[in-house]
Formats: structure tokens, C-alpha cells, sequence
């Protein structure tokens, strides 16, 4: 019987620090023979350093809704003003051959996911504190504020999602979370269940 992969769901609020683990997933020794990235698509301009393709398809926002009209997504969802998804065909093609997606979206697009592959496993990263996502979206330099505010009003909802996931991880020290991550999915994908 042919070995089929599965979908992990990395997941958090915005500035919990999830995009930092999943980049060093995807060079971890432990996984990076079974383990590809999924690239979400995007109807936000690029950050600095950021590029198509890799980071994420940029699109247009009528490109993009044709693309949800026509099903070509796992998952869509808007954020505040612009919108995500997960191109679906890429992600069956990855677990067809035998391999695991790693997913790295927020948590409303993760609810969809765990509602249509109940199968995936699920991380929830999340930092010590409101204060310390406060400080490190600030630092971040991406947002205004009056975005911030938004932002931190939707954390709070999005921290009560928590008790849905596999795992939740504190992200206080990258290195450290990114170990727990990585331990974490490398017991689970040896199991059916875990």
C-alpha cells in the first residue's frame, strides 16, 4: 500500500511567531525528507525581502476571487482587508507522493482546514503574553496602528481556539519552540494517532 502524507497545520495569531518556526521546520534534519511547504497565495503587497513564489503568491484580488469561485482553494479566508488561501491541487500533489505539507496560516483558515482533513495535525503557537506579541508585532514595523489595534483585538479570539489543536507551543524562546515543534511532529507522523 502506497504511503500517503498528511497535513500539519501550523497556526497562531499574528506575531506568536510562527512563520520563524516554520521556516526552521522546513531545514530541520529530523524532517526535511518528508516535509514540503506549502505557499498560500495572497492578495497583500510584499514585505521587504519578500518574494513570489516563496514567500507567498501575490495576486490580484480579482484574480484571487475568481480563483475562490472556481473551488482552488483548501482554505480562504479575508483578513481584515486582504485576503489567503491555500491552493488545494499543490497540497494533493505533495501528500499523493507520499509526503507531508506543512501549512503555516492563521486560525480561522485553520478551523477550515481541521473541518475538511480532521486527519491534519495541528500546532498552536502562542506567545508568553499579549504584552510580548504587542512588543514584537510593534517591532515588527508592518502595521499602523490603528491596524495593531485590530490585530490585538482578534488575538484574544483567536488564543480561545487554542484547545482545538494537537499541541499548543509557547513561543518564549525560538530555538526552544521550534525543538518542541519539531519533537512534536516527528512522534506524530510515525503514528495514526498520537
Amino acid at each position: 500500500m502506497k504511503k500517503t502524507g498528511r497535513i500539519i497545520i501550523l497556526s497562531g495569531p499574528s506575531g506568536a511567531g510562527k512563520t520563524s518556526i516554520h521556516e526552521r521546520l522546513l531545514r530541520s534534519k529530523a524532517l526535511k525528507d518528508n516535509l514540503l511547504r506549502s505557499i498560500s497565495m495572497t492578495t497583500r503587497k510584499p514585505r521587504a525581502g519578500e518574494k513570489n513564489g516563496v514567500d507567498y503568491w501575490f495576486v490580484s484580488k480579482k484574480m484571487f476571487l475568481y480563483k475562490k469561485r472556481a473551488g482552488h482553494f483548501l482554505e480562504c479566508e479575508q483578513v481584515f482587508d486582504e485576503y489567503y488561501g491555500t491552493p488545494y491541487r499543490k497540497v494533493r500533489n505533495v501528500l499523493k507522493a507520499g509526503k507531508s505539507v506543512l501549512l503555516c496560516i492563521d486560525v480561522q483558515g485553520a478551523k477550515t482546514v481541521m473541518k475538511r482533513r480532521p486527519d491534519a495535525i495541528t500546532v498552536f503557537i502562542k506567545a508568553p503574553s499579549l504584552q510580548e506579541l504587542a512588543e514584537r508585532l510593534k517591532k515588527r514595523g508592518t502595521e499602523k496602528e490603528a491596524d495593531l489595534k485590530k490585530r490585538l483585538a482578534r488575538v484574544r479570539k483567536e488564543l480561545k481556539e487554542a484547545s482545538r489543536y494537537d499541541v499548543t507551543i509557547v513561543n518564549k524562546s525560538l530555538p526552544k519552540a521550534c525543538r518542541e515543534v519539531e519533537q512534536f511532529l516527528v512522534k506524530a507522523l510515525k503514528t495514526k494517532r498520537f
